[in-house]
């Protein structure tokens, strides 16, 4: 099968093109630089010879029409956690996926994977996530054969959440400030089991038409993300919890210069609401590796 992957040169879509090869699956990967060579995290890609690289921009459509040429089924995996000019969540998000919907339906293009987010509802609280759901109401009315994913936090060398937010968090100041109780719960997935839930979607017809959560095989509370954290980094940093009020004031603050703050607004407002879920339905539809977030952990801390 001829898969047209969107955002292939970000964390995720890396190891979703290396899993389609591996599966013997030729694979066309869109993106508006072709030739780039890191993550935004600043992981190492690695260029595949047999992949066709095109160049597409799903914010406004550009050579999209012309990429979907031979596709037999698409994966848009294009998606941003912060905004930055003009690369906001409507545009990235929601204008983004209309565009490749539209693309590939007048490509005659019938197979849609699409990656939205755990936490994805109309009354969501961040602009991320209210935008991820813009954009699944948009595949769900679509005429094509869709299968919607909603990740958990992902894990894995490379990713930006353990490898960058909560590693600077625990580790820049001289103490570890703990969100209120620490309490909210997430259920981190490898970033190998997302890129197979994929891979797997495109020779299972029953996965049509359906919304799979993505999560992993253990649940930990914020609280306990920091520990292992500290612990992996060989720190014994004193825990100060910060009261929500207090929060829900200083976040704004940091924010008003972007570039130093340890935290986006929406990222608090995600982290808490939380981020888990039940994997009994994506445990008994894919075949899975079920990597374990501690043993991982030393691995993506050290790049």
């Amino acid at each position: 099968m001829k898969v047209l992957v969107t955002g292939s040169t970000g964390y995720v879509g890396h190891y979703v093109v290396k899993a389609l090869l591996a599966a013997g699956h030729s694979v066309v990967s869109v993106s508006r630089d072709a030739g780039k060579t890191k993550t935004a995290s600043g992981a190492k890609l690695e260029i595949f010879g047999n992949v066709d690289y095109r160049m597409g921009d799903v914010s406004n459509g550009n050579g999209l029409k012309e990429a979907m040429n031979g596709v037999d089924a698409v994966v848009h995996l294009v998606g941003i956690i912060a905004e930055k000019g003009l690369q906001t969540f409507a545009r990235v998000h929601v204008e983004g996926t209309r565009n490749v919907l539209e693309a590939a339906k007048a490509a005659g293009v019938k197979r849609y994977l699409h990656m939205s987010a755990l936490g994805a509802s109309a009354n969501a609280i961040s602009g991320y996530s209210s935008s991820k759901f813009q954009a699944e109401e948009l595949v769900r009315a679509s005429s094509l054969d869709w299968t919607i994913f909603r990740p958990s936090l992902v894990f894995g060398v490379g990713d930006d959440f353990f490898g960058h937010v909560l590693k600077n968090l625990v580790s820049q100041a001289p103490i570890v400030p703990q969100i209120g109780d620490g309490m909210f719960l997430f259920r981190p997935i490898w970033v190998g089991d997302v890129a197979q839930c994929f891979v797997q979607a495109l020779t299972k017809p029953d996965t049509i038409g359906k919304i799979f959560d993505l999560v992993g095989p253990k649940e930990f509370t914020f609280k306990e993300l920091s520990a292992l954290m500290q612990t992996v980094l060989g720190l014994k940093k004193p825990v100060v919890a910060v009261p929500l009020p207090i929060m829900d004031i200083m976040v704004p603050l940091m924010n008003i210069v972007p570039a130093i703050a340890p935290i986006t607004k929406d990222q608090y407002a995600m982290m808490k609401a939380g981020n888990t879920g039940n994997p009994e339905t994506m445990n008994q539809t894919f075949d899975l590796e079920q990597r374990k977030l501690e043993t991982e952990l030393p691995a993506i801390l050290e790049k």
